[in-house]
């Protein structure tokens, strides 16, 4: 039996890369570790492993296409077009991601899985799929929701929350439209037309947690930017209700659930119990919440989440500061045939360097 491992990454969040075309640096770039990615998949193709199956599973969130501007503009009509070429001004700002990717997949024993997120609703289109094929000059295995194998069940986690659940009946709108476009979840909408206004000004207001510590210090030094912020939430949400119409609005009953689950670190814990009542899943993995998180049930079975290569901010007085953690999933086979695989929770430390810039975002 040949040896094999699967790596399992989410959410490292690719924008633009960290500087724009014009020489500025990029404020809403949040992928930082270009070149500790690399050598994370170089540790992991060489040494004792390089003999090693080797499957590379990019679980969701992967690129930012909601954090990406098409011709200055964040869009919530979004078309294959627009998401090719959003995704090309991606592939242009990480060139060391990509080759490091196409790399990899030049051995044959070698091979990517691609989970689609609710940040890169944009991997849905074909085009696309087909653009990071010719990029990585490999066949992508692509999932829309879920990917399972030998009692594993691995899927990005935002089906799972009210907020940025997608229909998977209907990815695409195409009634009275001159084209398809993405059928956009509440979330991705929230972002783009009130969330990203805030970080204009404030670009790490969705990477502090807790976020109940984050109003009270807000509230405190920025009080009326808060007061502001809150009122203008209200009428977001009324005008949710009361104005969109057709197949981008929302019912109240929608509403109420997406309020009532509106932690923006969700526990995805739940829906993990849920799903290993399967008696064919020993194993789930899930991102999403940028938490990593390990939880053991009974019968062996184990949850995992991997966290975010993204920087967080804790008010935590225990963790107080920014939090950077590589973390991901090691998914190990043993030797014997009759074992099961099992995961890992990881972090990558990187090799060791004297010095390295200072990110400035």
């Amino acid at each position: 039996m040949s040896k094999k491992i699967k790596l399992v990454v989410s959410d490292l969040h690719l924008g633009l890369g960290l500087s724009l075309k014009d020489g500025r640096n990029n404020h809403l770039e949040e992928f930082y570790f270009d070149e500790k990615f690399n050598e994370f998949i170089e540790y992991y193709t060489k040494g004792k492993y390089s003999d090693y199956e080797v499957e590379i599973i990019l679980n969701g969130d992967i690129f930012n296409f909601i954090q990406v501007d098409y011709k200055g503009h964040y869009l919530t009509v979004i078309t294959e077009e627009i998401s090719l070429e959003k995704f090309k001004n991606i592939v242009a700002g990480h060139k060391i991601f990509f080759d490091t990717l196409r790399n990899f997949v030049k051995d044959s024993k070698h091979s990517i899985t691609y989970v689609v997120g609710n940040h890169d609703q944009g991997m849905l289109w074909p085009r696309v799929r087909n653009y990071l094929d010719e990029v990585l000059q490999t066949k992508v295995k692509y999932k829309n929701i879920v990917y399972y194998f030998d009692g594993v069940h691995i899927e990005h986690g935002h089906m799972h929350e009210a907020a940025n659940r997608l229909d998977p009946r209907k990815f695409y709108l195409r009634k009275n439209l001159p084209e398809p476009i993405l059928n956009l979840p509440f979330g991705s909408y929230f972002f783009l037309e009130f969330v990203l206004k805030i970080k204009q000004k404030h670009p790490h207001v969705d990477k502090v947690r807790p976020f109940n510590k984050m109003l009270k210090w807000a509230l405190v030094n920025e009080t009326m930017f808060t007061i502001k912020g809150f009122s203008k939430l209200v009428w977001y949400f009324i005008h949710s209700f009361f104005f969109r119409t057709g197949d981008r609005g929302w019912t109240f009953q929608n509403l109420v659930q997406i309020i009532l689950e509106s932690a923006i670190f969700p526990d995805l814990g739940d829906s993990a119990k849920k799903i290993l009542k399967d008696d064919r899943i020993h194993t789930v993995i899930f991102g999403h919440t940028h938490v990593y998180q390990y939880r053991q049930f009974a019968n062996g079975k184990e949850y995992f989440n991997t966290g975010t290569w993204t920087d967080l901010t804790s008010l935590d007085i225990t963790s107080l500061g920014k939090i950077t953690k590589l973390t991901y999933v090691l998914i190990e086979y043993p030797e014997n045939e009759d074992g099961e695989p099992r995961g890992r929770l990881k972090e990558w430390k990187g090799y060791h360097r004297i010095e390295e810039d200072v990110i400035i975002a």
